[in-house]
């Protein structure tokens, strides 16, 4: 049912009567739309409704000085290309302002005015509200960020249904992954990959919810990209700010907050038909809810999907076998508990089944797998997070505690080539986490800005494995639990030298304590290896500088230096464990770019880095056939990236994006293993382009076209002889159309538009000597979807 236009709105403040209107002394932080437009009308008695919900979660800058209502909601409304109609006494209106082309705003600053009662100073034109980068963790603005960022904007993610990572992958060239399954992967960024496997080794990835991260030494939980904000990717080593676990870089997640006095309900879904596979559907439903007021909002958020199999399995007499079923869930209480302070209750969860595995046989026939038995895995994730944020004076304050727990069961099939029984090897990896994040900050401003942090996580990981014949009672072999706590001070500033010239540094200091033991390990083997299973300790410096150089009023270089790590643990080695060391990146990079991403006649980013990476940390597989971790050597990257975008005509643009990844492995110094000469599953090259085009009617509709085309070059799929297969050497491409309005519309979208076969990646099971393996490219798939708004 349809909700009424005022309830649809967000209705920032109301009265039964107006008030005088009166000037007030304004100090509003940079935020949204929304958020300036609730502070403007407590300080000055006025009624701001904001006509459209999309529009109030648009960012802008801060607001200072001395002004009454209508000046007030003029300058708000020239931040955020918007249009202020008065409504009524004291009471506005702010309404989509008609589109025009404007130059790119080159530094967003907060707007000041004087004491006086002039009307404030008009703002610097922009084709948008400014690009504020959170994971900075100090607000940075997008081009006073002395890195590579890559910001994806939520809406286009779930263009053409809700997905998961595979949606960032599709827009990011510098991101790729194994393709083990969903909930199953590991991330890698620019050229830092370790091996194929998920063991104990942490992520070379950092993954966020916001300010803390979903796991520490565990895979992609593969979440929904559903009602975010945006995805922000910061390639490179960020040790300093991220600390362990990031040697490559991050993927943050920013999900859309609850909107105070906003009533609204989403509702998207769509099915699908796979070439020569089974269909497939989706559905996802958003709720906006006001509890009390403005001072308490629920949002939630849920998602069903069924993806259709199409890998078939002869052995067994079964077609289409790798059906994906996943429920996902969210759900945010927004409490103003004070003026400028506000508490966030979030809990997320996700449930993802595969049926059986989505890998085929090389030579065999096409998207078949001679597998004698059934495989497949089942992954859990749940987080429950609080969050509270303020300020004091100037200095903004927010400290994020969180409780996450993942559970990953999988099955291989164990059969020895060649013949015998059919054989199941089983897999449990469960990971429990409780992490703290507490920091300070102030935005740069004219000459400086800092950050001050602290951070405390408490991490545990089991892994348990069991190998049997199959339809018997497997027999327990050797596990490994590891526990790492960790507490980790930080701080980073930025001091603007001259007016075109900004240096920053940091310093994070971490202190780790490591224990474990191994998993169903005879008593008298666990007396003996006890030296290896005691507790120790490990304090990692990770040091960062950087200086960044304005060139003109859009352009801008810079030079960076950055460090991350990754802490030891214990590994299975035949019938126990053994420790493996800490590894080490040092990276210098040099890079630049013009003007905002997806703004202007166009934009250009790109850099150049090279990273000594020390005591590798990788997964191979031993002589018993299963997979294991040492540190196999040190290694070298060199790597470049290169992304932009140029408008063609009015409503028409091209984007692209490519990386190019050179590395070197020095002699491992685990015997037991060949000489490498690459870093495994990384493309030397890889690239991706695609065009987007608009066209708007004047009855409201719009028709929205969006193509996109990828290239994945060659990569080797490990360590070692047992894992040297080549893979990758694939085009994949797509394309989504939609027909509409704002609030409701049509989708098509088409993918692997060329029906290629491909091999994302070489494995599907490690007991796989003699039998060489893929992993296709999912078919062709057409989806017809819609999407409305009440």
């Amino acid at each position: 049912m349809r909700i009424l236009a005022p309830l649809a709105a967000i209705a920032v403040l109301a009265a039964p009567a107006p008030l005088a209107a009166r000037k007030a002394e304004l100090a509003i932080p940079a935020g949204t739309v929304s958020e300036a437009a609730i502070a403007i009308a407590r300080a000055t008695n006025a009624s701001i409704v904001i006509a459209d919900p999309a529009l109030g979660r648009q960012r802008v800058p801060a607001i200072r000085g001395r002004m009454d209502a209508e000046g007030a909601v003029k300058t708000l409304a020239r931040a955020s290309r918007m249009q202020a109609v008065k409504a009524g006494p004291n009471a506005w209106r702010l309404v989509a302002a008609p589109p025009r082309r404007a130059s790119v705003m080159a530094r967003p600053r907060p707007v000041r005015t004087a004491a006086a009662p002039a009307t404030p100073a008009p703002l610097p034109e922009a084709e948008g509200p400014p690009i504020i980068v959170t994971a900075t963790k100090r607000d940075l603005a997008f081009s006073e960020v002395a890195a590579q960022v890559t910001l994806l904007d939520g809406a286009v993610l779930e263009r053409g249904g809700v997905g998961g990572t595979e949606k960032i992958m599709q827009r990011a060239a510098t991101v790729s992954s194994t393709y083990l399954g969903s909930g199953r992967n590991k991330l890698f960024i620019r050229g830092i990959a370790d091996s194929s496997f998920t063991g104990p080794t942490q992520a070379t990835v950092g993954q966020y919810f916001g300010d803390l991260r979903l796991s520490y030494n565990a895979p992609d939980p593969d979440l929904r990209l559903s009602d975010m904000e945006r995805v922000e990717i910061l390639e490179g080593p960020q040790g300093t700010l991220y600390g362990a676990g990031s040697l490559g870089g991050i993927i943050r997640l920013v999900p859309r907050a609850p909107e105070a006095g906003e009533t609204s309900l989403v509702v998207s879904g769509g099915a699908s038909l796979l070439a020569g596979g089974e269909p497939g559907g989706d559905v996802h439903a958003t709720l906006n809810l006001p509890l009390a007021g403005e001072t308490a909002t629920l949002r939630a958020n849920l998602d069903v999907a069924s993806l259709g199999g199409y890998i078939d399995k002869p052995a067994i007499g079964r077609s289409d076998v790798n059906r994906t079923g996943i429920v996902s869930g969210r759900a945010a209480l927004r409490v103003e508990i004070a003026p400028d302070w506000r508490a966030d209750v979030i809990v997320l969860g996700q449930d993802t089944q595969a049926d059986d595995s989505q890998y085929a046989d090389r030579n065999g026939a096409n998207l078949v797998s001679s597998a004698q038995v059934t495989e497949g895995s089942r992954a859990q994730y749940g987080q429950a997070q609080l969050v509270v944020s303020g300020r004091i004076g100037d200095v903004r304050i927010k400290s994020s505690t969180g409780i996450g727990a993942q559970d990953l069961t999988e099955r291989y099939d164990a059969t020895t080539p060649g013949g015998g029984s059919p054989r199941l090897f089983s897999q449990r990896n469960e990971t429990r986490m409780i992490a703290n994040e507490t920091r300070l900050w102030q935005p740069v401003g004219d000459r400086f800005g800092w950050v001050l942090g602290t951070s405390v996580i408490d991490n545990r990981n089991t892994l348990t494995r069991a190998l049997g014949l199959a339809g018997e009672p497997p027999a327990a072999s050797t596990g490994v639990e590891n526990t790492v706590f960790e507490i980790t001070g930080y701080g980073e500033a930025s001091y603007r030298i001259f007016p075109a010239l900004t240096l920053a540094a940091g310093l994070r200091v971490t202190n780790v304590e490591l224990g474990g033991e191994g998993e169903n390990v005879p008593l008298q083997i666990a007396l003996a290896g006890r030296a290896v299973t005691a507790e120790r300790r490990e304090t990692a410096y990770l040091p960062s500088a950087s200086l960044l150089a304005d060139i003109g009023t859009q352009g801008r270089a810079y030079v960076r230096y950055q460090e991350g790590f990754r802490p030891g643990g214990l590994a299975v080695s035949g019938d126990f464990v053994r420790q493996f060391r800490s590894d080490h990146a040092r990276t210098v990079e040099l890079g630049g770019g013009w003007g905002l991403p997806g703004r202007g006649d166009f934009d250009l980013a790109a850099s150049v880095s090279y990273t000594r990476w020390r005591d590798i940390q990788a997964d191979f597989i031993d002589d018993g056939g299963l997979p294991s971790t040492a540190n196999i050597g040190n290694g070298t990257i060199l790597a470049a990236s290169v992304s932009g975008s140029v408008r063609l005509a009015p409503g028409l643009r091209a984007e692209a994006g490519a990386t190019l990844n050179d590395s070197d492995v020095d002699e491992p110094v685990f015997v037991a293993l060949a000489r490498l000469s690459r870093i495994p599953n990384i493309a030397k090259f890889s690239g991706r382009a695609g065009l987007a085009w608009r066209r708007d009617f004047d009855n409201g509709l719009r028709i929205e076209a969006d193509g996109w085309v990828s290239y994945v070059g060659k990569s080797r799929l490990g360590i070692g002889p047992e894992l040297g297969e080549l893979q990758g050497d694939y085009l994949d491409s797509g394309a989504i159309i939609r027909f509409g309005r704002d609030n409701a519309g049509l989708t098509l979208t088409v993918t692997n538009l060329a029906g290629s076969e491909g091999n994302r990646f070489a494995l599907g099971t490690p007991f796989s000597t003699g039998r060489e393996q893929i992993t296709p490219l999912q078919p062709r798939t057409i989806r017809i979807g819609f999407d409305t708004r009440f």
